[in-house]
C-alpha cells in the first residue's frame, strides 16, 4: 500500500507564511491602537465644556397655550372612556406643538366644596382641584413624560389605571437610548458626589451623566450633552438648561407643560409668561366665522385658545364671581366659530381642539417663529415606532401555517427573498 508523503514546504513558502503572519500581527496591533485612540477622543468629547448661548427675552420663541375644562371628563361614561378622552387631548396638543395645556374648572365654588378635591404636583407646586380636573391633568402629564422617566414620577395611581389603552404621543423629545441628540430629559438621582462636584442625572442612557449644578434628588431637568459625546461613556459631563432651550436652539418640539386653574379668571391671571397672553381666542358656535379672519392677521408672542365644555363657555363665566363682563365675547380678543357649517348639533371638546387648531394655523403669525428642525437623523423616526408584526419576524417559520388550515392543501413554502406587502405592514402601530 502506497503512503502519501507529506509535502515539504520550500524555503520561499516558509518565508511567505512568516511574512503573512507578521502583517496580521501588525494589523491587529494597529487596530487596537486605533480603537484606543478613538476611545480617548470620545472621552475628551464627553468631558468637553458645554456652551449654551443666552437668548434675549425679546427673541424667545412665540408660544401657544390651550385651555380645556376639566368637566368634560365627567361627561364620559366609563373610566376607560375618560382615560381615552384625555389621551385624545394630549395627542392634539402634541400634533399642533402646543406649549402649555391649562385645565380649568368651569363649575362654581359650591361644586368645588361638595365634590371631593385632589392634589397634583405642577410647575407651580402642589395644586388642589376637583377630581375631574386632576385626573385630566395627571394623564396629560403622564403622556408628555418620556417613557424612561415615568416610573420615577408616576407611581401606581387609579387615575392612570387604563393608560395602557392610550395611543403614545411619540413626541420628538421622547428619545431612545441610542438617539444621539444633544438635549435630553432626565431626573436627578441620589447618587452621592463630592462637595461642589455637582449631581448625577439619569437621562435614559446606560450611565448617568454629571452636571455641575448641585440639585435636589428626584427633580426633572433638561440637560445639554457635549457634541460628539460617546453615549456609552461613564464620564459624560452635561449642563442643565431651561426646558425652552432645545426648541430655541434647534426648533425641536419639546413637549407641553400642564397648569391647573380653579376658575376661568385664573386662566388669564396666572399666566407663567411675563406680561401674560397678548392674544386670546375663544371658540364657540356663536362666534365670528373663522374664514372671515384674514390670513396671518393674528400676530402673537404668547397666544391663548380657550375651549368650552358641554354647555360652552357661558357656565364658566356665570360661575366666576371675579369676572365682571356681561358676555363671554368680551373676555377675548377674538371670539370665533371654527366649525361654521357643522352637521351635528354639538362638537365635542376633543374634536374642537383638532378642528380649531387646524383652522387657526394659517390665521396666526408668531412674532418669533422657531427654527426649522433638521436633525431628524438624531431622533426616533416613524419607522422606529412600535413592534414588528410577527409575520415579518426573522424567526418565523419558512412554511405558511394558514394554508393548510384553510384549504387542506400542503403548506406553501415562503420565499426567503420575498418582500412583504407594504399594505400589510403593522410596524407603524404602537
Amino acid at each position: 500500500m502506497r503512503v502519501n508523503e507529506k509535502k515539504r514546504l520550500t524555503e520561499r513558502e516558509k518565508m511567505e507564511i512568516r511574512e503573512r503572519k507578521r502583517h496580521q500581527r501588525q494589523n491587529r496591533l494597529l487596530k487596537r491602537v486605533q480603537q484606543q485612540f478613538e476611545q480617548v477622543e470620545k472621552d475628551k468629547a464627553s468631558q468637553a465644556e458645554v456652551h449654551v448661548a443666552a437668548v434675549p427675552e425679546a427673541e424667545h420663541v412665540s408660544t401657544i397655550s390651550i385651555a380645556v375644562p376639566g368637566s368634560i371628563m365627567d361627561n364620559a361614561q366609563s373610566p376607560e372612556l375618560r382615560t381615552y378622552l384625555a389621551g385624545q387631548i394630549a395627542r392634539a396638543a402634541c400634533i399642533f406643538q402646543i406649549d402649555e395645556v391649562i385645565v380649568f374648572d368651569d363649575c362654581g365654588p359650591s361644586n368645588q366644596v361638595t365634590d371631593r378635591l385632589s392634589t397634583i404636583e405642577t410647575a407651580e407646586g402642589s395644586t388642589s382641584a376637583r377630581r375631574c380636573c386632576i385626573q385630566l391633568a395627571r394623564i396629560l402629564q403622564y403622556l408628555e413624560c418620556p417613557q424612561y422617566l415615568r416610573k420615577y414620577f408616576f407611581p401606581i395611581h387609579n387615575d392612570l389605571k387604563f393608560c395602557g389603552l392610550l395611543n403614545p404621543l411619540d413626541s420628538q423629545h421622547h428619545l431612545r437610548q441610542q438617539s444621539e441628540f444633544v438635549f435630553r430629559e432626565g431626573i436627578v438621582t441620589s447618587k452621592p458626589t463630592k462637595h461642589g462636584k455637582g449631581s448625577y442625572v439619569n437621562v435614559g442612557l446606560l450611565n448617568d451623566v454629571r452636571v455641575e449644578t448641585q440639585l435636589e434628588p428626584n427633580v426633572r431637568v433638561t440637560v445639554k450633552l457635549p457634541d460628539g459625546a460617546d453615549l456609552k461613556s461613564k464620564k459624560i459631563r452635561a449642563k442643565v438648561v431651561p426646558p425652552s432651550q432645545p426648541r430655541q436652539e434647534t426648533g425641536i418640539y419639546w413637549g407641553y407643560s400642564v397648569r391647573i386653574a380653579n376658575s376661568l379668571s385664573q386662566v388669564f391671571t396666572k399666566s407663567p409668561y411675563k406680561g401674560g397672553y397678548d392674544v386670546t381666542i375663544g371658540t364657540s358656535d356663536r362666534g365670528t366665522n373663522v374664514h372671515e379672519v384674514a390670513a396671518k392677521s393674528l400676530s402673537y408672542r404668547h397666544a391663548l385658545v380657550v375651549f368650552g365644555g358641554v354647555l360652552g363657555l357661558e357656565p364658566a363665566l356665570d360661575n366666576d364671581a371675579k369676572l365682571t363682563v356681561e358676555t363671554v365675547e368680551d373676555l377675548f380678543d377674538e371670539y370665533l366659530n371654527t366649525v361654521p357649517a357643522q352637521g351635528s348639533r354639538t362638537v365635542r371638546t376633543e374634536e374642537a381642539i383638532l378642528i380649531s387648531m387646524a383652522a387657526l394655523g394659517e390665521k396666526m403669525c408668531p412674532a418669533t417663529a422657531p427654527k426649522s428642525f433638521t436633525s431628524f437623523d438624531a431622533i426616533p423616526q416613524s419607522k422606529d415606532t412600535g413592534i414588528q408584526q410577527y409575520a415579518f419576524n426573522e424567526k418565523r417559520t419558512k412554511l405558511d401555517p394558514l394554508a393548510k388550515k384553510t384549504t387542506g392543501a400542503p403548506p406553501i413554502p415562503v420565499e426567503q427573498n420575498a418582500q412583504p406587502d407594504p399594505n400589510d405592514d403593522m410596524s407603524r402601530f404602537d
